[in-house]
C-alpha cells in the first residue's frame, strides 16, 4: 500500500510517499511552489516510479500554519480524491496530544489511534 504525506502549512513544503522504502522531498515555501505543487508531487512520485494512480491514502496536515498552503494543499488533496478516488486524512499535529516526537512516518497509524476522520476537511488557519 502507498500512501503520500503532503504538509505545506510549515515553512518547507514537505512530501512523503510511504512505502516499502520511504521517501521524501521538501522544496521551499513560496507563492511559486504553492502555484505548482501537484508539478511537485508529481515530481516526488516519479522519484519512486509511481504515479497517482498508485496512491491508496492522502495524509494532509490540515495546520495551523500558511493560509496559501493550506488552501492549496486540501484543495489538490480534495481533486486526487474526486477524481481518483483516493481517500484521504486532514490531520493536525494537535491532534496527537501526548505523543512525543511524532515523525511524519507516524501519521498514518497516529490517525487510526486517534480516529481521524476519513475524507473530512477542517483546517486551521493561523491568523
Amino acid at each position: 500500500m502507498n500512501k503520500l504525506i503532503i504538509d505545506a502549512a510549515k515553512d518547507k513544503i514537505f512530501l512523503m510517499i510511504i512505502n516499502t522504502n520511504n521517501y521524501h522531498m521538501s522544496f521551499e515555501n513560496s507563492k511559486n511552489n504553492y502555484e505548482k505543487l501537484t508539478l511537485l508531487i508529481n515530481e516526488c512520485l516519479k522519484m519512486k516510479d509511481l504515479d497517482i494512480n498508485k496512491i491508496n491514502q492522502i495524509y494532509v496536515n490540515r495546520g495551523p500554519g500558511s493560509f496559501a498552503g493550506i488552501r492549496n494543499s486540501l484543495s489538490i488533496v480534495k481533486a486526487f480524491h474526486v477524481t481518483n478516488k483516493i481517500d484521504y486524512y486532514c490531520f493536525s499535529f494537535r491532534d496527537f496530544v501526548g505523543e512525543n516526537g511524532v515523525k511524519y512516518e507516524n501519521i498514518p497509524e497516529l490517525c487510526k489511534k486517534f480516529k481521524v476522520k476519513k475524507n473530512l476537511i477542517n483546517p486551521i488557519y493561523l491568523s
